[in-house]
């Protein structure tokens, strides 16, 4: 690199914290806006409207209603690469106790007719606000870049099913098709600020399993006279366990848990029928096929052996709209992780390990295995608060706590310099 070179890279990199810096007061407004006024998945509708407004007077080119409530906001400067910024939009059915004079009281009634509170205890506020301060510090630095800036806000990623809504109806073939996607998620666990990534998988496959264990009813008295499907489902839950310890090498993740076992409705009655709820989580598609196959195979094989006739065998229903794996395309994301070291220095910014939660933003390198994709998490906890927990002191709230309230500022501000950080050096590459 020439002198004249770094030189430019160094100013750039200062006009981006300042420029960033200085609209923080304005955003974190935005952010206790949008606190305040969560919406359910598909209903972010005064949400939706309030960021297309600003990016229009921005000078983008926005379209709304993509996949719902989804928007869509290009801005073309020129030749180059097509990068793609996402933030979610949704909130969470959870009544807020964090005591913030800012604290959503918004009610609303979830897709299955339930009233509940509403609270944006994930974060995406905050992603939607930084992702508001990128696309304002990108517009300010555009003779810095040429190329195709698309920043999007999906609905639904809380029910895994906003990203492919969008797809379905067109993002990548209405509008410019992305060569680049980045994201970023808040943490509940590392210290403010703290930028983490990891290449490769990041986050797993999840699918929702119900399974209806079938037998035949009768009196708790005359248990010879039944086929007692309470029995047959909790073999099924402990033979279950062997998929994971038994059937999948020990380095490669996986987890089946069983988290609701519903049968009977008293003490002397054996029922027809036990229901079992289960997640799935998984990171490869070969691994979830031998899990949800395994599944299958182990209540046919329990009901068998208690003598259920074939026309009682058990009912497995999975979740179609599965949300698939997260996955960093893993020179990208270290190329990212490099350029973001550059910037806020080595001690902000490491790589960590890969979770089994689940993120809808894998997608968008599902529909297209040629894009680049990095999603990225930043620290939301007050580092001495996180001293505290690793010493055992304290507990942290995590993620859909009605206690979780990341620190705003660091959060806001780090993602936003991360990612216009990262887009214009994708720009500048190409």
């Amino acid at each position: 690199m020439s002198f004249n070179e770094a030189s430019n890279e160094a100013i750039a990199a200062s006009q981006i914290d300042a420029t960033i810096d200085a609209a923080l007061p304005e955003l974190l407004e935005i952010y206790r806006d949008l606190h305040a006024n969560p919406e359910l998945s598909f209903q972010e509708v005064r949400t939706a409207a309030t960021l297309a407004a600003r990016m229009r007077a921005l000078g983008f080119a926005v379209t709304e209603q993509v996949g719902q409530t989804g928007v869509v906001a290009v801005l073309e400067n020129g030749p180059g690469a097509v990068v793609m910024i996402r933030a979610d939009m949704d909130a969470l059915p959870l009544e807020e106790k964090t005591g913030l004079p800012y604290a959503s009281r918004v009610r609303a009634t979830t897709r299955d007719g339930i009233e509940s509170p509403v609270m944006h205890a994930c974060g995406h506020d905050t992603h939607m606000t930084a992702w508001t301060g990128a696309a304002q510090a990108l517009i300010g630095l555009r003779a810095r870049w040429s190329g195709t800036l698309v920043m999007i806000l999906q609905p639904a990623e809380e029910i895994g099913l906003g990203a492919k809504a969008m797809l379905d109806d067109g993002l990548f073939t209405r509008f410019p098709k992305p060569s680049h996607v980045l994201a970023f998620h808040d943490s509940a666990e590392l210290a403010s600020g703290t930028i983490g990534y990891t290449p490769g998988w990041i986050l797993a496959n999840v699918d929702s399993v119900d399974l209806t264990v079938r037998g035949q009813g009768g009196h708790g008295a005359y248990p010879h006279k039944t086929i007692d499907p309470i029995v047959i489902a909790a073999r099924i839950v402990t033979s279950l366990q062997t998929l994971v310890s038994r059937e999948c090498d020990p380095q490669e993740a996986a987890v089946v848990t069983v988290g609701s076992f519903v049968a009977g409705a008293k003490h002397n009655v054996i029922p027809d029928e036990a229901k079992l709820l289960i997640t799935v989580r998984s990171y490869s598609d070969e691994t979830r096929g031998r899990l949800l196959g395994g599944i299958e195979r182990i209540a046919r094989g329990e009901a068998m052996a208690a003598g259920v006739p074939e026309d009682r065998m058990p009912i497995m229903a999975v979740e179609q709209d599965y949300t698939p794996a997260t996955y960093n395309t893993p020179q990208f994301s270290d190329h990212v992780a490099g350029v973001l070291r550059a910037h806020f220095g080595a001690d902000r910014v490491r790589q960590v390990p890969s979770v089994m939660g689940g993120e809808d933003f894998g997608q968008y390198h599902r529909a297209d295995s040629s894009i680049e994709s990095m999603i990225f998490w930043v620290g939301g906890v007050d580092p001495d608060k996180v001293a505290a927990a690793q010493r055992g002191e304290i507990s942290l709230p995590s993620l859909h706590s009605p206690l979780w309230t990341p620190d705003p500022h660091a959060v806001i501000g780090t993602a936003a310099k991360a990612l216009t950080v990262a887009a214009l050096d994708i720009f500048g590459k190409s």
